[in-house]
């Protein structure tokens, strides 16, 4: 029996490693140094109709340093516009950081993306 049922499991489809939500990440520095406001807007990856009513949160760490610079992650608070978050991070030092959202509410995704945090010129 267990030898008719092996075969089947390869037809039940996998789920997608794709994004179910599409982000915009936008981060400016605050008078303090390392301190960033960012500005996260969120749509449907689908759809692209923004996402509104969830609750997201933000970390950091240092791709060129694993494990050895990293940020706690904070809860952003709604905008003004649907679909956008607002958080402050702060970051140990200037460099490339790796930020990692992790979306929770209807939908449910984490996504990392890469942001240059260069010191300022």
């Amino acid at each position: 029996m267990i030898r008719f049922l092996a075969p089947l499991a390869l037809l039940v489809p996998l789920p997608t490693l794709a994004e179910r939500v599409g982000v915009d990440i936008d981060c400016k520095p605050t008078k303090r140094d390392l301190v960033y406001d960012c500005r996260i807007l969120l749509k449907d990856a689908k759809s692209g109709q923004p996402v509104g009513g969830a609750e997201v949160s933000i970390g950091a760490d240092m791709p060129s340093m694993p494990m050895a610079h990293n940020v706690r992650a904070v809860k952003a608070k709604p905008g003004a516009a649907p679909g956008e978050y607002l958080a402050r991070i702060e970051l140990e030092m200037h460099g490339e950081w790796a930020l990692k959202l992790d979306v929770r509410g209807a939908v449910r995704d984490v996504i990392v993306r890469k942001l240059d945090f260069s010191a300022p010129k």
